[in-house]
């Protein structure tokens, strides 16, 4: 296996020799479940043709009508953009790992894969606050709707998501592309996880584990909470209507919503704490396909679930 020397930034305690990073890692796929591994491989190719094609035609399909201009379509077509960006930093190579079993990738294709993943997570949990901020908007104050979410406002709240997801990461992958990997190189997943990797490292990964726990906790905590309250005064807006018409159209609209959020949160949160809480007592194959679940399924649900959910949206397409 070819090696390069390099003079890492400790996180621990100083070494007085000469530690490695190595050319390659070796991604395992799901341990395990080896013999699964071609069906795995026809699964995941169906679902990210799925996302690929569903995703493109919401985003031509909102730019190329002028009549999708509302800040939901917007908010949406930006959402199918960071879904395919999401799928494709991790679909193509496990379907190779899958499929061939070229499970090796480079130290710097590692972190980058890590990097636009987790990144492209934290704009995605953004984007779902955005948009139960826009239903409730809508709901609750329909009078006031072109005058709270203008287009300035849409894109100070854009921006200010990514942001975010930039402030999040950076430091994080600085920290765990810092460590010394002079022990094994194979990382006991189907991408490049960044628990699975920093417990590859020679030093203590802990200060990277913590960052990245107490940092997507208040991130994905305080979206969550948002959310919440958004759609309890939804709720609350919704039957107070006197017609049964209007609140089932409400009650419709939000509903697709919230099933597109509980996929997301509710797999990514579970392997979250699996890894931390519970990774002796459930099996690692179920870890690693919670993970993989959290970062596929989505991508795949969302415009099959929001093509199918928007009257206006179904209609154009």
């Amino acid at each position: 296996m070819n090696r390069k020397a390099f003079s890492p930034v400790m996180l621990g305690p100083p070494y007085n020799h000469t530690v490695e990073t190595p050319a390659t890692f070796y991604l395992v796929g799901i341990p395990g479940l080896q013999s699964s591994h071609l069906w795995l491989a026809v699964s995941l190719s169906a679902m990210y043709t799925t996302a690929l094609v569903g995703n493109s035609i919401i985003m031509v399909v909102i730019c190329m009508d002028s009549t999708l201009r509302e800040p939901m379509f917007c908010f949406l077509c930006v959402l199918a953009a960071v879904d395919i960006v999401m799928a494709s930093s991790v679909v193509p190579k496990m379907v190779s790992i899958f499929s061939s079993g070229h499970s090796s990738i480079s130290f710097q294709a590692c972190f980058t894969q890590m990097y636009f993943v987790h990144a492209a997570t934290a704009v995605e949990t953004g984007l779902l606050l955005a948009m139960a901020f826009d239903r409730y908007v809508a709901i609750c104050k329909p009078l006031h709707y072109k005058n709270i979410l203008t287009p300035r406002v849409m894109l100070g709240m854009s921006v200010t998501i990514t942001i975010r997801a930039v402030i999040f990461m950076t430091p994080l992958s600085w920290m765990i592309s810092n460590l010394p990997f002079c022990g094994s190189h194979v990382v006991p997943h189907s991408y490049c996880e960044h628990m699975a990797v920093a417990k590859l490292a020679c030093a203590d990964p802990m200060p990277s584990c913590l960052y990245s726990l107490i940092g997507s906790s208040i991130v994905v905590g305080a979206d969550v909470v948002l959310i919440a309250a958004s759609y309890i005064l939804i709720l609350r807006a919704v039957f107070g209507l006197s017609s049964k018409n209007a609140q089932w159209k409400a009650l419709s609209t939000c509903g697709s919503h919230v099933v597109v959020m509980a996929l997301y949160y509710l797999p990514g949160m579970v392997s979250v704490y699996i890894s931390w809480l519970g990774q002796d007592s459930v099996p690692l194959h179920t870890q690693v396909l919670l993970s993989d679940f959290y970062l596929v399924i989505p991508p795949t649900l969302n415009p099959i679930i929001y093509g199918l959910r928007t009257k206006q949206l179904r209609e154009r397409i």
